[in-house]
C-alpha cells in the first residue's frame, strides 16, 4: 500500500475515533447533568429572593437551571445568555459552594464555567448572539420551531409565568401591547420571541442577557 495513502487512513481513522469520543462525552456530560442533585439550599435562595413562589414552582426554577446547562453542554464554548433571572438567583447560589460547583463544571461541562450578572436583552427589538443561541438550543431541546414558535421555551417562559418583577418576560405575539405569556404571567415592555429567532430575517447567531463567562457579553452568560 502506497506509504501517503496509508498515513491518511490512519489520520482519518484518529480523527473518526476523536469525534465519536467527543460525541460519547458530550452524552455523557448530559447524563449527568439530568440526573445531578442540586443542593437544597438553592431553592432556599429562590424562595428568600421570591418568596411567592411555590414549592412546586421551585421545582420548576432547578428544571431552569438543569436546562441551561443543557444549553451550554451544547453552545461549543460559545457565550450563551441567561434567559431567567429566578434561574439566575439559583445558578448564582450554586456558585457559592465552590468545589461541590467545580466538580459540576468538570463532569457536567468539561470545563469551569464563569458567572456575570444576569441581563436582558439590549433593547426589546435587539437580541445579540448570547441570547438568540440560547434560544435557538431550548428551541431544539422542546422541540420547538426556533422561527416560528407556538410556544415558549420553559427557561424563557419562567420569569413571567412565575411573576418575578424584576424577571426577563418574553411573548410571542409581538404585536399585542399588553399581552400575557403562554405561562399566564402579566407583561409589560417584554422581549419578542420571533425577534430572539430572527423570522423577521437576520444573519448571524445573535444574543445577549445573561451570561457565564469571562468575554463581556454582557448579562449572565455562559462560556470561556
Amino acid at each position: 500500500m502506497d506509504v501517503v495513502l496509508l498515513v491518511f487512513l490512519i489520520f482519518f481513522v484518529l480523527i473518526l475515533l476523536y469525534v465519536i469520543y467527543q460525541k460519547y462525552q458530550a452524552n455523557q456530560r448530559i447524563k449527568f447533568i439530568a440526573n445531578y442533585e442540586f443542593p437544597i439550599s438553592l431553592k432556599n435562595k429562590v424562595a428568600k429572593v421570591y418568596p411567592h413562589i411555590s414549592s412546586k414552582d421551585l421545582e420548576r426554577v432547578i428544571r431552569g437551571l438543569r436546562d441551561y446547562f443543557y444549553i451550554i453542554n451544547l453552545s461549543q464554548n460559545q457565550i450563551v445568555a441567561m434567559p431567567s433571572q429566578v434561574v439566575d438567583v439559583a445558578w448564582h447560589e450554586f456558585i457559592l459552594f465552590t468545589r461541590e460547583y467545580a466538580q459540576f463544571c468538570s463532569k457536567g461541562l468539561g470545563r469551569f464555567l464563569h458567572h456575570t450578572p444576569a441581563e436582558a436583552m439590549k433593547s426589546k427589538d435587539r437580541a445579540q448572539s448570547g441570547i438568540k443561541r440560547a434560544w435557538r438550543i431550548a428551541c431544539h431541546k422542546e422541540q420547538i420551531n426556533p422561527h416560528k414558535p407556538k410556544r415558549l421555551p420553559i427557561i424563557f417562559a419562567l420569569d413571567a409565568s412565575l411573576n418575578i418583577e424584576d424577571g426577563f418576560h418574553y411573548e410571542l405575539n409581538c404585536m399585542k401591547s399588553n399581552s400575557t405569556t403562554s405561562g399566564g404571567g402579566n407583561i409589560s415592555g417584554g422581549h419578542c420571541g420571533s425577534h430572539i429567532g430572527c423570522s423577521s430575517g437576520c444573519a448571524g447567531s445573535a444574543g445577549d442577557g445573561g451570561c457565564a463567562g469571562d468575554s463581556g457579553g454582557g448579562g449572565g452568560c455562559g462560556g470561556d
